[in-house]
């Protein structure tokens, strides 16, 4: 039975590169199922990622240790992966539609990664939480607790092994220290294109702007607010018969493909870093 794994890189560019890997691989005795790169001609780098298949029992941290000759001599930053899926713990508040979304498609089969847990500072989608099969932690949240708060969700994050924290809708701004931690690993889904509407009401803000686009934007968390490397953005047109409440409508579909896709996207290990960027092999 064959085993997938796929190896992520970035470095300076330089020629070499990708016969140094394939060499690697086939001397490993693996097969390349799927291969992409990037080569960044503004910063000098060379993104790739490379999807192959070994024996059952391919153990990747071995393998990561194997390649390591390899990575130092092109001054590769590298990650070697298996087939386990990741584990993702999602964070909301109240509002359920990118929660929904999510457990939808992580029963479908087709979010790329395992749910295991709901964190919110309210209880409101508890129900839904649940009735999907999901542990359920209320963690309140006020500017005297905010500290203990965010200990404590980093205490759940590591008792769930979760590999991934998705803010699906948390209403709440996670701390300088909580953005370090998660470094890479939270995923935020923002109400529009960044930059964009500010505030509690952004549907009615767009409204009264006349806005002819909708959109959302699904970016990596960082202590800059809303700043973070952007991993998804959708779109979907409007006109002058939409109020805010159809707005709404409208921004909640765009929030949920948004999110789901860079959830996907993150799992299968096809987000790469790139300074405040991100290469992304769809």
């Amino acid at each position: 039975m064959s085993h997938t794994c796929t190896l992520t890189l970035s470095c300076p560019e330089r020629p070499g590169i990708v016969r140094a890997v394939s060499s690697f691989l086939f001397e490993q005795g693996y097969d390349i199922v799927e291969h992409q790169q990037f080569d960044d001609a503004v910063r000098g780098q060379l993104f790739l990622r490379t999807a192959f298949v070994g024996a059952e029992g391919t153990d990747p941290e071995q393998l990561h240790t194997a390649f390591a000759p390899v990575a130092d001599q092109f001054g590769m930053t590298y990650s070697v992966t298996g087939a386990q899926p990741l584990r993702i713990l999602m964070m909301v508040s109240t509002l359920g539609h990118c929660l929904n979304d999510l457990v939808f498609r992580w029963r479908a089969g087709s979010l790329g990664g395992e749910l295991v847990a709901v964190v919110s500072n309210h209880e409101d989608l508890r129900p839904m939480a649940e009735a999907a099969g999901l542990p359920f932690f209320h963690v309140p949240v006020t500017p005297a607790t905010k500290a203990a708060a965010e200990a404590r969700l980093l205490e759940l994050v590591d008792a769930c092994g979760a590999d991934l924290v998705v803010l699906a809708r948390y209403m709440q701004v996670l701390s300088d220290a909580a953005c370090r931690a998660l470094h890479g690993r939270a995923i935020n889904i923002h109400h529009s294109f960044l930059p964009g509407f500010k505030g509690a009401k952004p549907y009615h803000q767009a409204f009264d702007r006349g806005v002819k686009l909708v959109g959302a934007t699904a970016h990596y968390v960082t202590p800059d607010l809303d700043e973070g490397p952007i991993i998804e953005q959708e779109v979907i047109r409007i006109d002058h018969t939409h109020d805010p409440r159809a707005l709404a409508t409208v921004g909640r579909d765009a929030e949920a493909l948004a999110l789901s896709r860079a959830v996907r996207w993150h799992c299968e290990r096809r987000v790469l870093l790139n300074g405040s960027s991100t290469v992304v092999f769809r």
